[in-house]
């Protein structure tokens, strides 16, 4: 609105100088206005200055006395002395002139050129069953990631900045979400906590048209599920997102298109996930390993129509094991002699989009070795389907359903994996009670070897959305979620433990 009024105001000042002056000092001064308009209209995507632009339109307009559009009252107009009135017009349109430069050039090439901010807040209530507990989240850190608030209720922040324009211009990206994700659980070279607030940081440095290279702390190439909540579907991620899925990682990401940028290709180099170093992790004497192997990661898009895209990704490398050992030993059972692990992770899904419709599935499966329960290869495979649509009603407008469907197995050698870690809660080692994973306890208090014959717990989840916009910025999710596992492993308020688990959430989120 500010530029259309401000292109109006310009285009009445010819008349208005023509009154005021001379046929030859108004021309000059029309074709000079003239030249200012077309200015002003190149501002359109940067007016941070514009009040100050109409500031001294405004002025001009008391100069040759004519009233600006709205106004009940007209200036009164100056003496038609064009000998006095030329220079001071003359002058006034001149410093307008250079206002508008300035303005361009900071535009093209000043601070905030090529800055973006996004982002959005998303505050929720959410019920608990076992646990008996339920209220608003936000910006509540626990220091664990949980399967209900894995990166939910919080604030998301992506500050962007390119350095030119086209399709070689390079970029910053930074992306904050201070209290979830996978900056709040990434970890320093010793295997503590940082409490990372980036969730994401990077340089993108095209190459040419077609490749560019991004280096820094990089988001998981897998699955179908995006990291946002203002762009998931459900309230709470899938299992496979949650468990199974490689996290986030610090290297490099070469990504090239082929095939008439119908295919996506990329390959990663970077530490284990989740590690902002190799791995250094202290043994019995003072002795010291580290994990000096780098992960190799790849993923490849394939744009089968316009509406199906086919994803496939796959991770080779090391990983450090979960040892919660005093002194000696590595593993679960504190008998390992290697602190890591050959880790393999493999994933294919695919997203098909038509009209109001979205269908997504995936398939994943991992293993990482010495880290079961048992000493052995840690091995898990699972799926995750979703459907999603949207429409409009009269009565609330637009809205949207969504029917999740996800199943993880971690049965063999008692269970465990580079994403599932018993222990983290409680005193019992061998389950992890807030998640619903671990070893079935009633082979483990049967047995007279710490369970090395026992397996691990599979889980499975049913997740029902309905979803609300009342405006293009604002979305209202309300889910309710069952969870069931074949071992009795989530913790209840009372201190005992069930096979199965509900939760019912809403979750308001607010994007700008």
């Amino acid at each position: 609105m500010k530029i259309k009024l401000l292109t109006a105001l310009i285009a009445a000042l010819p008349a208005a100088a023509y009154s005021a002056g001379n046929d030859a000092a108004s021309s000059h001064l029309m074709q000079q206005l003239q030249a200012l308009q077309q200015e002003v209209q190149a501002l359109q995507q940067s007016n941070a200055q514009i009040p100050l632009l109409k500031q001294q339109i405004d002025a001009l307009q008391q100069q040759v006395g004519v009233a600006a559009p709205g106004s009940d009252t007209a200036t009164t107009p100056v003496a038609a002395d064009a000998d006095s009135d030329e220079p001071t017009l003359k002058q006034t349109v001149t410093n307008l002139q250079i206002k508008v430069d300035t303005l361009n050039d900071a535009a093209a090439s000043g601070p905030i050129a090529g800055l973006s901010v996004t982002g959005y807040v998303d505050p929720m209530y959410l019920y608990n069953r076992d646990q008996q507990s339920g209220g608003f989240r936000f910006l509540n850190k626990n220091g664990q990631y949980n399967y209900y608030d894995s990166n939910l209720g919080d604030t998301y922040i992506d500050i962007k900045k390119t350095f030119g324009v086209g399709p070689m211009a390079p970029d910053v990206e930074l992306v904050l979400m201070p209290d979830r994700g996978g900056g709040g659980a990434f970890t320093n070279e010793n295997g503590t906590s940082s409490g990372n607030i980036f969730n994401q940081a990077n340089v993108a440095l095209p190459l040419n048209t077609t490749s560019s290279l991004m280096i820094g702390l990089l988001p998981s190439l897998a699955g179908y599920e995006p990291v946002t909540n203002n762009t998931t579907k459900t309230l709470t991620h899938n299992l496979l997102y949650d468990f199974s899925e490689p996290a986030t990682y610090i290297g490099g990401d070469y990504k090239w298109f082929t095939n008439n940028y119908q295919t996506l290709w990329q390959v990663m180099l970077a530490n284990e996930q989740q590690k902002s170093a190799g791995s250094d992790v202290s043994g019995t004497n003072n002795t010291s390993q580290s994990n000096r192997t780098p992960t190799l990661a790849g993923r490849v898009d394939y744009q089968y129509t316009t509406s199906l895209d086919l994803g496939f990704s796959a991770n080779l490398g090391r990983q450090t094991l979960y040892s919660p050992c005093a002194a000696g030993g590595y593993g679960y059972q504190c008998n390992g002699d290697t602190p890591f692990g050959t880790y393999v992770y493999a994933e294919g899904d695919l997203t098909y989009t038509w009209s109001n419709v979205q269908y997504n599935a995936q398939l994943d499966y991992g293993q990482l070795q010495h880290g079961a329960w048992n000493g052995g290869t840690a091995q898990w495979y699972g799926v995750s389907l979703l459907a999603n649509k949207t429409w409009n009603t009269d009565w609330v407008g637009k809205m949207g359903a969504s029917l999740r469907y996800d199943y993880l197995n971690d049965s063999k050698n008692g269970g465990g994996g580079a994403g599932i870690a018993y222990g983290v809660t409680g005193s019992n080692a061998s389950i992890n009670a807030n998640n619903g994973f671990g070893v079935d306890q009633q082979c483990l208090n049967a047995s007279t070897d710490n369970g090395q014959e026992c397996k691990g717990t599979n889980r499975s989840d049913v997740a029902l959305d309905l979803q609300f916009f009342p405006t293009d910025k604002i979305i209202i999710k309300v889910e309710y979620r069952h969870d069931i596992a074949n071992n009795a492993v989530f913790l209840k308020s009372d201190g005992t433990l069930s096979k199965n688990n509900d939760l019912i959430g809403t979750q308001f989120i607010y994007s700008f």
